[in-house]
């Protein structure tokens, strides 16, 4: 049972009370929206034969839950087929239009129910895009949630746990979903043209470099294949045979240009660039320059890229080849001036040379020991010898016994630089560090 509250004011403008309404189009995504599970493509993660939330849809005793992924993955479809089945007014809301005492005559609506209506009857609130509600608005749902006033579906293409505060957040069930693969978008692709609510009476024939090419350039996006899909079909003019036949070229401008799941202020920002670290540490030139030009094509910062590079060529690299940090410096400072888009080749240039490297983060760990050792170590005074001499130092008996390195053979000579010495730098076997490891062994009298 569905509804909602809001219906007169929700009229069109101009429409008189009762009138009735001309057709409504809908589009083919729409059209095409599952009826049944097993209608829906992918998210077997979750949906698959014996999951958690399948059995819990089937069983219609679905609790709270909150789904996020990209867009045109099934979210909104899960949350309408689920609405559909439910034993329970339903009301669907979007949290960019919607407020305050719009939630409030839902959640006094279900408390008005009491369960003396009809047994059993609940109250389902469909809520798109979620991460839109600031707190005060996420506060006024909690307690209805709490107490099961209200069964609450959230949809997001967010990380839920960034944007939606934890009290309300811990009584979700939080349900992750995967972009679609090229396999379930071909599936979708093909029930679209085959489809009596779908394209089939339009006859369309799409060559594969055409199919191919929409499955492609949708960025697993269903809704968005969908879309190109329909806008390709109705726009070809159809044969002397009633066929509309669409090859590659029609396809490239139907679609138009790749849509990046990609937002500096979202989840993918920080998923992006952590992949873009790890493939230069894990030596991979190719995936680091990929990630790298996704970042830049979808419009990042490139001073953030270069400021990553400089960690990576210090922390992964460090002294196994020391010219990699000098390269990063030099690559960030010349990308500031420069600037797009031509900062990205010498980022590439940068981001290849760290990722081709010899690694070592001897340097990165022996910080870290240090500052343990610092906070947790015994606390350590500088000896009377190291300490600055100028001024009424000398007085004092700093500096004295001092012995300048300078002054002896090999410009070294033993002597104590912190009381109580543990060793926190541990050069590896890699690059230039090897160099390095031979001559702290030779002075320190090690073989």
């Amino acid at each position: 049972m569905s509804g909602s509250l809001f219906d007169e004011e929700n009229e069109a403008p101009g429409t008189p009370p009762g009138a009735e309404r001309g057709p409504v189009y809908e589009p083919l995504a729409a059209r095409l929206a599952p009826k049944e599970l097993s209608e829906f493509s992918g998210q077997d993660d979750v949906l698959g034969e014996g999951k958690l939330l399948r059995r819990a849809i089937e069983a219609d005793n679905l609790k709270s839950a909150v789904f996020y992924g990209p867009p045109g993955c099934g979210k909104t479809a899960l949350a309408r087929y689920i609405a559909s089945r439910a034993n329970a007014k339903t009301f669907e809301l979007n949290a960019v239009l919607a407020g305050v005492p719009d939630l409030r005559k839902i959640i006094e609506y279900a408390r008005g129910l009491g369960g003396g209506i009809a047994q059993g009857q609940r109250v389902l609130l469909v809520l798109d895009e979620i991460h839109h509600f600031n707190r005060t608005q996420q506060d006024v749902l909690l307690p209805s949630v709490e107490k099961g006033e209200i069964i609450l579906v959230g949809m997001t293409t967010e990380n839920p746990f960034f944007y939606i505060n934890q009290a309300l957040l811990s009584r979700f069930i939080v349900v992750e979903f995967k972009p679609l693969s090229a396999a379930h978008l071909a599936g979708i692709f093909d029930r679209a043209v085959t489809h009596p609510e779908g394209l089939a009476g339009l006859k369309p024939e799409f060559t594969p470099e055409a199919k191919k090419y929409l499955i492609d350039n949708c960025s697993g996006d269903a809704r968005r294949l969908l879309n190109a899909l329909e806008l390709a079909a109705v726009t070809t003019k159809p044969g002397a045979d009633g066929v509309r036949r669409i090859d590659g070229a029609v396809a490239r401008e139907s679609i138009q240009r790749r849509s990046l799941r990609y937002d500096r202020s979202s989840d993918e920002h920080y998923d992006h660039i952590s992949a873009f670290i790890k493939s230069m540490r894990g030596s991979d030139p190719d995936a680091a320059v990929y990630w790298l030009a996704k970042m830049l094509e979808a419009g990042e910062d490139p001073r953030f890229v270069a400021r990553r590079i400089l960690i990576c060529a210090s922390e992964d690299v460090g002294n196994a080849n020391p010219m990699a940090l000098v390269l990063a410096q030099t690559a960030f400072n010349s990308a500031e001036v420069l600037g797009m888009p031509e900062a990205r080749i010498i980022l590439a240039q940068a981001a290849i040379y760290v990722a081709c490297s010899p690694k070592s983060n001897a340097s990165y760990m022996a910080v870290n020991s240090a500052q343990q050792e610092v906070k947790n170590g015994a606390e350590r005074e500088v000896p009377m010898h190291l300490r600055d001499a100028s001024k009424d130092g000398d007085a004092l008996g700093h500096g004295k016994g001092y012995k300048y390195p300078h002054d002896y053979d090999g410009h070294y000579v033993r002597q104590q630089y912190m009381p109580d010495p543990v060793r926190f730098y541990e050069p590896s076997d890699q690059g230039f560090e090897i160099e390095i490891s031979k001559r702290l062994k030779r002075l320190r009298g090690e073989k």
